[in-house]
C-alpha cells in the first residue's frame, strides 16, 4: 500500500540527509520525494511517498517526529488530500502520427511545450491514475525521454 506523507520541516542545511538517512537506516525505501517552500521562508515541505502496511506507516511517522528539524508530520489518507504529480516527456512523431498524438494531449489537458522534426516535448499534470494512463496511450509512439516530479499533496480542509 503506498502511503502519503507530508512533512513540514525548518528550512536549514542537512535537514534533508538527516530525513533520508532515517529512511535508509532503518530500510524503508521513499516512492518519491519532493521538497518546496512554502509560505513562510523558513520552512520547508516534503511529500514523501512510501509503500508499506500501516505498521510501516505508524514507524516512519513516529521516526519522523522524532527529528529536531521536523515541526509537523501528516499522513494523507485517501479523500483527505488533493495531489498532482508534473511529467515533462519527449515522444517520437512522425507526418502520420503527429496529428494523433496532438488528439491524445488534448483529451488529456496535457501542453506540448516543444515542437520538434521527429518529436514532441510534453508537459502533463494530474494523480497518478491520469499519469499513468497518459503514459500508457504515449508508448506505442516512443517515449524517448520521461521525467517525473513525484506527487505534491494539499490537505483538504473546510475552513
Amino acid at each position: 500500500m503506498r502511503h502519503t506523507i507530508s512533512v513540514l520541516v525548518e528550512n536549514k542545511f542537512g535537514v534533508l540527509t538527516r530525513i533520508a538517512g532515517m529512511f535508509s537506516g532503518r530500510g524503508y525505501n521513499i516512492d518519491t520525494l519532493n521538497v518546496g517552500p512554502t509560505l513562510d521562508p523558513a520552512t520547508s515541505r516534503m511529500t514523501i511517498v512510501v509503500r508499506g502496511d500501516d505498521t510501516v506507516l505508524e514507524q516512519v511517522t513516529k521516526q519522523l517526529r522524532k527529528l529536531i528539524d521536523v515541526i509537523e508530520v501528516q499522513d494523507f489518507r485517501e479523500d483527505e488530500s488533493v495531489d498532482r504529480e508534473l511529467v515533462l516527456m519527449r515522444v517520437n512523431v512522425g507526418p502520420e502520427t503527429r496529428a494523433e498524438v496532438m488528439q491524445i494531449c488534448d483529451i488529456f489537458r496535457a501542453k506540448i511545450i516543444d515542437v520538434q522534426q521527429r518529436n514532441v516535448s510534453i508537459e502533463i499534470t494530474g494523480n497518478d491514475s491520469k499519469i499513468n494512463k497518459f503514459i500508457f496511450l504515449m508508448n506505442p509512439f516512443g517515449i524517448s525521454d520521461l521525467t517525473r516530479t513525484g506527487k505534491i499533496a494539499l490537505a483538504r480542509r473546510a475552513d
